[in-house]
């Protein structure tokens, strides 16, 4: 769920804050504590800044086609967007505190550098910013620090996790294989780019033609000629037994062929009719680029199982009330992007900026 878990952090620290007060909105006391983890309690303070940065992320990406009631769209089964997201968001901030106390495992520290990176960027957004704003996403200077430094450890810490891992991945492992294909699908388009299902008339002269084009293929063993010359569009895709694009079926039926230059017979789905002609059982650069994938995955693996392990064995408790208070649908929080360059602090301390801005959800 967490989609900036990867990134260094981006922390809205120049613009003002425009803030609507809310009628009956429960007040969030700064030193209430949101969780406990081991020796270390989370103070509301520390999660509602951390939260109401991760919020801004979420709705300058998704607020545009989800609407205003993002919050309280169904996101699974007896949980909406909001509680979805505050519970991964949660669990990130206690993994963060987990990752301060096994600091000196891996001799990771705060440079001067850094250290003076994240007292500069507090200075700024509390600078910035007027009180009530502040107080509304917990800006105090403290908090700022606190969230910057744990998210540059996080930085650190990951990369110094994640060493040791195998980078040997053998072509046989990592083996990717391509295909053209030409898909005749059961959709279609009118003028004013309006999509539509085909009839099940249409689907069957659809068919009918797919078969023709497939029988003739089969004579010439030369797809994308006979395609170009039929005016038939020829895509492209690399694959192995696991992918699933264009169609998992597709894929099955592909990863079947016997021989270099082979040819599917042709598949049908609930979507379209493919003709796929596998072009080769080794291409070389996708099958490098899933060599880099499988060694990130291995790093990942490394680094969760970890922090798996770290959990199991602290005691970590959480209130729920407390963090209930900081509500998302309630208010809303707007990442806006300035002429200049986004803020971030990440593991070399480096910088850049960007704008938050927070209004009420008009209900």
């Amino acid at each position: 769920m967490n989609r900036f878990g990867k990134k260094a952090v981006v922390l809205g620290m120049v613009a003002a804050l425009a803030v609507s007060s809310l009628s009956g909105c429960t007040k969030l006391k700064d030193t209430d504590v949101v969780a406990t983890v081991g020796k270390d309690e989370v103070s509301a303070g520390v999660a509602n800044f951390y939260a109401r940065l991760q919020q801004a992320q979420y709705e300058s990406y998704y607020s545009s086609f989800m609407g205003e009631d993002m919050w309280s769209e169904e996101a699974e089964e007896g949980k909406t967007y909001e509680e979805s997201v505050k519970s991964s968001l949660l669990e990130l901030l206690e993994n963060m505190y987990l990752l301060e106390q096994h600091m000196d495992e891996y001799e990771v520290a705060l440079t001067e550098d850094e250290q003076k990176t994240i007292k500069d960027a507090a200075n700024k957004f509390v600078e910035a910013n007027a009180l009530e704003d502040k107080n509304i996403v917990s800006g105090s200077k403290e908090n700022a620090v606190k969230v910057l430094e744990l998210l540059t450890i996080q930085s650190k810490m990951k990369t110094a996790m994640e060493k040791g891992v195998d980078e040997e991945v053998s072509d046989e492992e990592a083996a990717q294989k391509s295909m053209n294909y030409v898909q005749f699908t059961y959709t279609t388009t009118d003028e004013n780019g309006e999509s539509a299902q085909m009839t099940d008339e249409e689907k069957a002269a659809q068919q009918k033609k797919a078969q023709e084009f497939a029988d003739s293929v089969k004579d010439t063993k030369d797809l994308k000629k006979d395609a170009e010359a039929a005016g038939y569009e020829v895509q492209t895709a690399t694959f192995d037994s696991k992918s699933t694009n264009p169609e998992a079926d597709v894929i099955a039926a592909a990863d079947a062929v016997e021989k270099e230059g082979g040819l599917t017979s042709l598949i049908t789905t609930d979507y379209g009719c493919y003709i796929c002609q596998v072009t080769s059982f080794l291409d070389r650069a996708a099958t490098d680029t899933k060599k880099t994938s499988i060694v990130e995955e291995r790093k990942e693996a490394q680094y969760q199982d970890l922090l798996d392990q770290w959990r199991e064995d602290t005691d970590i408790t959480e209130d729920k009330k407390v963090w209930a208070k900081i509500s998302f649908d309630k208010q809303g929080v707007t990442m806006k992007e300035t002429e200049e360059e986004p803020y971030a602090v990440g593991s070399d301390g480096t910088t850049d900026e960007d704008d938050v801005t927070t209004s009420e959800d008009a209900k």
